[in-house]
Formats: C-alpha cells, sequence, structure tokens
C-alpha cells in the first residue's frame, strides 16, 4: 500500500501593476515502502525561465537537531544549494521550518513576502526539490504566467520521491 501525503502552500502575491493575485501549491510526496524511512528535506522558490533564481519560498529540513546540525544536510538539495542555499544563514525567519510526518499537512504563509511584493509581471518557474537521507532526490519545475489573468492550475508529476505537484493560480 503506498501512502501520500499533501502539503498546500499558500503565497499571495502583488505584480508591480498591484493587482492583487494568490499562488498556491498543492504538492503530494509519497511514503515510500523503504526499510529506513526518512522525511524529505524539501526547498521551494521561484525563477526564471532561464533558470535564474528569484525568490526562496520555503525550506523545510530538520530544524530540531543540536546546534543547527540538520542544515549541514541542506546541500543534499543540490540545484537550490547551487542557486540559493549555500549563500544563507539557517534558519531564514519565515522561510525555513520542520520536515512533514506522513500524512496530511497544510502550511500557510501568512503575508505577503517583502521579496515577493513587487515581483514583476512576467513568465516564471516554480520549483521544488526533495531529497531524503537514505533516498533519492528530484526536482519538479512548472512554468506559469504573473500574474494569472484567470484561475489555473498548471502541473506536473515526479517520479519517485514526489507526486503531483499543482500550482493553484487566482487573479
Amino acid at each position: 500500500m503506498k501512502l501520500r501525503y499533501s502539503l498546500v502552500f499558500t503565497l499571495p502575491l502583488l505584480s508591480t501593476s498591484l493587482i492583487a493575485a494568490d499562488l498556491a501549491v498543492k504538492v503530494e510526496v509519497p511514503r515510500l515502502k523503504v526499510a529506513e524511512y526518512h522525511r524529505p528535506y524539501m526547498a521551494l522558490w521561484l525563477e526564471k525561465p532561464d533558470q535564474s533564481f528569484v525568490s526562496n519560498l520555503a525550506v523545510s529540513y530538520d530544524v530540531k537537531k543540536k546546534d543547527n546540525g540538520g542544515a549541514k544536510w541542506l546541500n543534499d538539495m543540490r540545484q537550490w544549494w547551487r542557486k540559493s542555499g549555500r549563500d544563507l544563514k539557517t534558519p531564514i525567519d519565515g522561510v525555513t521550518g520542520a520536515t512533514y510526518a506522513p500524512g496530511e499537512h497544510t502550511l500557510s504563509l501568512n503575508g505577503v513576502k517583502p521579496a515577493l511584493q513587487k515581483l514583476p509581471a512576467g513568465e516564471y518557474q516554480f520549483v521544488i526539490e526533495a531529497a531524503r537521507e537514505a533516498g533519492g532526490r528530484e526536482v519538479v519545475r512548472i512554468p506559469f504566467t504573473w500574474p494569472p489573468k484567470a484561475a489555473e492550475t498548471p502541473s506536473a508529476k515526479g517520479k519517485e520521491e514526489l507526486g503531483s505537484v499543482t500550482l493553484l493560480l487566482k487573479p
């Protein structure tokens, strides 16, 4: 039996034209049938179509390890690490949080993040990378246009570490 849990991240954003819009993401993370299961570390960020970094949205890792010991494994999320992670000092207020146990979880990002308040209109990619100790690593990208002109639900599907990933865009 394959168990799955989902995370919902909600982030209200504004474009430079001050049009209010909402961006949420629904993520399914499978509980894999392995002898030694570890909760995945995950990083969520925005990129431009050329894959240049725009902003971090969320990073989950083992924040309870003594002396921030969980942070030393953040480099297992290699793409995120190269684009942004290695230049950050963790924990990052409002961005980092704990990993999630199997089951259904909702994470709400309250308020507008300062780095995204003036997100210019244009083409972007939502990116999520997941990595597990004694497990694999996977990256899923979803292209989208900001701000949305109508409600949209672009999606993509991972193969192992991530299930389906769906953006919920509302004007």
